[in-house]
């Protein structure tokens, strides 16, 4: 393997490509604000932004908006934040780093106490902005690295490093000796497959074969070859493109078995290709959260029930949940809700509840991830799934969140 030195480096400069590997893309309509009645709510209100990209050719995000109005609709049918209404502003930063900036701008001139939950990967011109106004950007969907550095930004997962340096323990423990990845050939990818790496030799495995697809290939035909001869398990990290794979698999016949990191291989993707039946089922599935049949999901399911626009096993829209659960949980323990108080509660908590959807978290010094670059990591958990019946479930009865921090800790002392 590389120098881990190098590998730090790369990692901290490459996150904001590799973002795209974890996150389901889909249309959607514009941004907007909410305008849901509050009537009964007779506190002051509280003002949070959300953006997300939408009405772009890139990787459009609409299920985060629709599930921050979600939220706001439930938890203001339900005693709102110190009886006050939750009001939440949107902004779409439509995959341009201007218009990400635009919003930074919108959220400070609108006086908002915090981001919550959004999507971009522009992070290193937004969050400039937000630390000089003090306000937190707290659990964006981890697909910048400023997320991961910046003191303002309070992660709710630990990224792709700690998913793809699980995913790779996971295969190994899944019985994958022989191991291959498939990504796209961009140097951002090249670090997922680092962190893969990573994993799979920190458990006891071989180094997987690193198997690049071009950027402009439509026929998968020669990857699914190469991946496949004399490996018994394949993983797919090619993100919303991981059907283009998954359809030359099945073309040719292999009956390699495959895995893939949530947002990869998905249950939409299991449906379409025979369901219970399809060549997706039994494959390990790394994640950050439970499946969504989990009963800590039980209020997004309530609060999104008929909303056929708000995917409940998409990350980022998951993501969102959990940091709005966090932004009320911290809000909760203040006199009064500003910026400054909550990066003060944020700073020093002994650990948030998120009702089972992460272990409790905090983001104080002595949790933080002792590797520069990803020192805003301070959740280091990850979960151990499988496509089974075509849907996304724990990987065994019983099973709980895993704790890479030991791995990594070890590759930044290496």
């Amino acid at each position: 393997m590389n120098d881990p030195r190098r590998r730090r480096t790369a990692a901290a400069t490459c996150l904001a490509v590799t973002g795209a590997l974890l996150a389901a893309g889909c249309g959607g309509e514009a941004a907007g604000s909410s305008t849901e009645s509050t009537s009964s709510l007779k506190g002051a209100p509280v003002k949070v932004m959300v953006w997300t990209p939408e009405d772009t050719q890139g990787s459009a995000q609409p299920g985060v908006r629709l599930t921050a109005q979600a939220y706001e609709k439930w938890i203001n049918a339900n005693g709102g934040i110190k009886g006050g209404p939750l009001k939440v502003l949107t902004c779409n930063e439509k995959n341009n780093p201007d218009e990400a900036e635009k919003c930074a701008q919108q959220a400070v001139a609108e006086k908002v106490v915090a981001v919550v939950g959004s999507y971009s990967l522009a992070g290193d011109r937004y969050m400039p902005v937000l630390q000089k106004a003090g306000i937190p950007y707290l659990g964006g969907t981890g697909v910048s690295a400023a997320e991961f550095s910046n003191p303002l930004s309070f992660p709710v997962n630990g990224g792709t490093p700690v998913v793809f340096a699980a995913h790779g323990q996971q295969l190994v423990r899944a019985g994958c000796k022989k191991i291959s990845g498939v990504r796209y050939d961009v140097a951002a990818a090249a670090v997922v497959s680092q962190f893969l790496t990573l994993g799979v030799v920190s458990a006891g495995g071989s180094a997987p074969k690193d198997i690049k697809v071009p950027l402009t290939a439509t026929d998968l035909a020669p990857q699914v070859a190469a991946a496949t001869k004399g490996s018994d398990c394949v993983s797919v990290i090619m993100g919303t493109a991981s059907g283009l794979f998954v359809k030359s698999y099945v073309q040719s016949g292999a009956k390699t078995r495959l895995a893939g990191v949530v947002g990869n291989l998905t249950p939409q993707l299991a449906e379409s290709t025979g369901g219970a039946g399809s060549p997706l089922e039994g494959a390990p599935i790394t994640g950050y959260y439970p499946p969504i049949s989990d009963p800590a999901w039980k209020d997004f399911l309530e609060a999104t029930k008929g909303n056929k626009d708000i995917d409940p096993t998409n990350g980022a829209n998951g993501t969102t949940w959990v940091a709005f659960k966090v932004f009320t949980e911290a809000a909760k323990k203040l006199p009064a809700v500003s910026a400054k108080a909550l990066v003060q509660e944020l700073d020093t908590t002994s650990g948030i509840d998120t009702g089972g959807l992460t272990p409790p978290l905090t983001w104080n010094a002595s949790t933080a991830l002792p590797v520069k670059g990803l020192d805003r990591i301070h959740s280091t958990t990850a979960t151990e799934l499988t496509i089974r019946d075509g849907k996304i479930e724990w990987a065994k009865p019983g099973s709980t969140f895993v704790d890479v921090r030991q791995m990594l800790t070890a590759m930044a002392s290496g």
